[in-house]
C-alpha cells in the first residue's frame, strides 16, 4: 500500500488499462477528424502554403518569433526578480514588510493577465504618456507571473523541514546566512519544476500582446493568414506558429529536466 491510496489489484490493472487504451484511441479519433476536416476544407492545399516558401514570409515568422522570445526573456528575468522580492517579504518576520508585499502578491494574482496588459498600454494613454507596446506587454507578464513565482519560492521554502532551518541558527548563523545558504539550494531543487512551468506559461502568454498589436508569432500569424491571394490561410499559419511554440517549450523542458538531474547529483 502507498502513503495516498491502496495500489489496485488484478482487476483494477485491467480496468485501469481498458481506461487507457479507451481514451487513446477517442484521442487518436479526435486527431484524425480534425485532420479529415482539415482536408475536406482545403487546408493542405498548394496553393495556401505557397507563401511560406518565400523568404520574406520566413523572415516575418523569424521577426515575430524574435519579438515573442524579447518580450518573453524580458519578463521572465523581471518576474523572478520580482517573485524573489516580494517572496522574501512575505517570509519577513516583521509585519510592516510582510502585509504590503502579501497584498501585492494577492492583488495582481487575483487580476486577469489581460487586464494588466491593457492597463500597461492604455492607461498611460489616458495622460497623453506614451509607452512601447513592448514594455506595456513586458510589464503585464511581469506582475501577473512575478506574483505567481512569489508564492511559488515562498511555499518552496516553507517546504524546506523546520529543522533545517533550527540547525542553522543553534550554530550561529544569522536569518541572510540560513536562507541563502541552507534553505535555498534545498528549495530550489524542489521548486524547479514548478518554476519551469510558470515560465512556460509566461512564454505562451506573450500571445496576448496580439491584443495591443505587438508584433509577437499570433501578430505575424494574423497577418499571414489574412492574405486574400493565398486563399486566406490562417489554419496553416496558426499551425505552424503552434509548432514553434510547442518546439520552444519542449526545448525549457528537455533544459528543466537535464539542470535539475545536475542538481541532484551534486545533492548526492
Amino acid at each position: 500500500m502507498t502513503v495516498l491510496y491502496d495500489l489496485p489489484g488484478p482487476r483494477g490493472r485491467r480496468r485501469n488499462t481498458i481506461i487507457g487504451v479507451l481514451a487513446t484511441v477517442a484521442i487518436l479519433a479526435l486527431i484524425a477528424f480534425v485532420i479529415y476536416r482539415f482536408v475536406q476544407t482545403g487546408q493542405f492545399e498548394a496553393r495556401r502554403w505557397d507563401q511560406f516558401k518565400y523568404k520574406a514570409v520566413q523572415m516575418e515568422l523569424v521577426n515575430g518569433l524574435l519579438a515573442t522570445l524579447k518580450a518573453a526573456g524580458l519578463a521572465a528575468v523581471f518576474a523572478l526578480l520580482f517573485g524573489a522580492v516580494f517572496a522574501t517579504g512575505r517570509l519577513s518576520d516583521h509585519a510592516v514588510l510582510r502585509a504590503p508585499a502579501t497584498w501585492v502578491v494577492e492583488l495582481f494574482r487575483a487580476i486577469p493577465l489581460l487586464i494588466l496588459i491593457f492597463f500597461g498600454y492604455y492607461v498611460p494613454l489616458q495622460y497623453g504618456w506614451s509607452i512601447e507596446k513592448l514594455w506595456a506587454l513586458v510589464i503585464g507578464l511581469t506582475l501577473y507571473n512575478g506574483s505567481v513565482l512569489a508564492e511559488i519560492f515562498r511555499a518552496g521554502i516553507n517546504a524546506v523541514a523546520r529543522g533545517q532551518a533550527e540547525a542553522a541558527y543553534a550554530i550561529g548563523m544569522r536569518k541572510n546566512q540560513v536562507m541563502r545558504l541552507i534553505l535555498l539550494p534545498q528549495a530550489f531543487r524542489a521548486m524547479l519544476p514548478a518554476i519551469v512551468s510558470q515560465l512556460v506559461v509566461l512564454l505562451k502568454d506573450t500571445a496576448l500582446g496580439f491584443i495591443i498589436t505587438y508584433p509577437e508569432l499570433l501578430t505575424v500569424g494574423k497577418t499571414i493568414g489574412g492574405r486574400l491571394s493565398f486563399g486566406l490561410p490562417y489554419v496553416p499559419a496558426y499551425l505552424i506558429i503552434a509548432a514553434i511554440y510547442i518546439s520552444i517549450c519542449g526545448l525549457l523542458s528537455v533544459f528543466a529536466w537535464w539542470l535539475q538531474r545536475r542538481l541532484n547529483v551534486r545533492a548526492r
